[in-house]
Formats: structure tokens, sequence, C-alpha cells
């Protein structure tokens, strides 16, 4: 018997997102058609050696509340159990992204420290590329050294309404328009 991956797509004023979840855990939590969408759904079937169905589930249900809480102000931290699929370093990329504060940023060169090598940069951010868990793993917090913003899968115009939603509901937000 196959194993399965269940998926939903969930569209927000935000984006359209995939969700999936494997045994109660989610697994995705994506853009619907972001330019890696082949490259991500392959590693999660591989990895887990499951298949999508499209099928609803409490997993689920709960991150689509989650991801609307999120989205209204009134959620910083998601408490859906996850599961991250991917090499050994993109999961210490991924685990040290979850450390970026709600409403504040870090850079790939920070994130590469953090995860003890600072000459990772390239790497960190090839595995933040990679992150199938999108606002839960946090890689929308992650800017340039300069502090400009760079790359996101969501698009950089939703890269920066995310972080200006956070900034405006932490109280520890900085003033001004950081994002310009």
């Amino acid at each position: 018997m196959t194993k399965r991956i269940n998926i939903q797509s969930y569209k927000t004023q935000y984006a359209e997102f995939i969700l999936g979840s494997f045994e109660g855990r989610l697994c995705l939590l994506d853009f619907k058609n972001r330019a890696m969408r082949d490259a991500i759904d392959q590693r999660l079937k591989k990895g887990l050696s499951a298949d999508y169905f499209d099928q609803d589930d409490a997993t689920l249900k709960a991150v689509r509340l989650q991801i609307d809480e999120y989205f209204s102000g009134t959620r910083r931290l998601f408490d859906i159990p996850l599961l991250m699929v991917g090499s050994d370093f993109q999961k210490s990329v991924w685990d040290a992204l979850l450390d970026v504060p709600y409403g504040e940023t870090s850079s790939y060169l920070e994130l590469s420290i953090r995860i003890g090598d600072a000459k990772a940069v390239r790497a960190v951010a090839a595995a933040n590329g990679a992150n199938a868990m999108s606002l839960i793993v946090p890689c929308h917090r992650i800017i340039g050294s300069n502090g400009g913003l760079v790359g996101y899968a969501g698009g950089l115009p939703l890269k920066k309404r995310l972080l200006t939603l956070e900034q405006c509901t932490n109280p520890k937000n900085i003033t001004g328009d950081l994002f310009h």
C-alpha cells in the first residue's frame, strides 16, 4: 500500500499555498506556484516514500486556522507538529530559521554563523530557498547583509508584506520603513 501525503490548496489574501501532511505532521506549507514546485514535491515524495492525495485531514485544518491567525496578527508561533524532509545540512539551516524571532530579521551570514560555518553563506541561501515550510520556518525573515530584501519563493513584494505585518504586530518593532 502506498503511503499518503494528504494535500490541499489554500488561498489567502497574501498568497495561494499548498499544504501537505504525513502521518499527522505537516510536511508542506509552500507557495502553490513557486518556481521550485516540482523539485520540492519530488524531494518530499522520495524522502517519505509516499504519493500526494488530495484529501483534507485534522492537521491541514489546524494549519489553515493557524495561518489565518498569523495573517490577522494574533499568532506569532505555530504549534503544528512538523516533519522536515531534506538533508542534514538543510535541516540544520531550517532549525536555525526557527530561532529567528517574530518581527525580527537576520542575514544569510548570521544564519551561517549560527549553524557554525561562517563560510557556508551560499549553501545556507540554497537551503533557505529549498524550505518547504513557508511562514512556519520563517525564511522570509532572512535579508541581505546590507539590509535589503533578497530572494523569496513567494516574491519580494510578499516578503516585504510579511515583514511589515510582523513588525506592525511586534511590540519590539522598529519604527520606520526598513524595506523601501
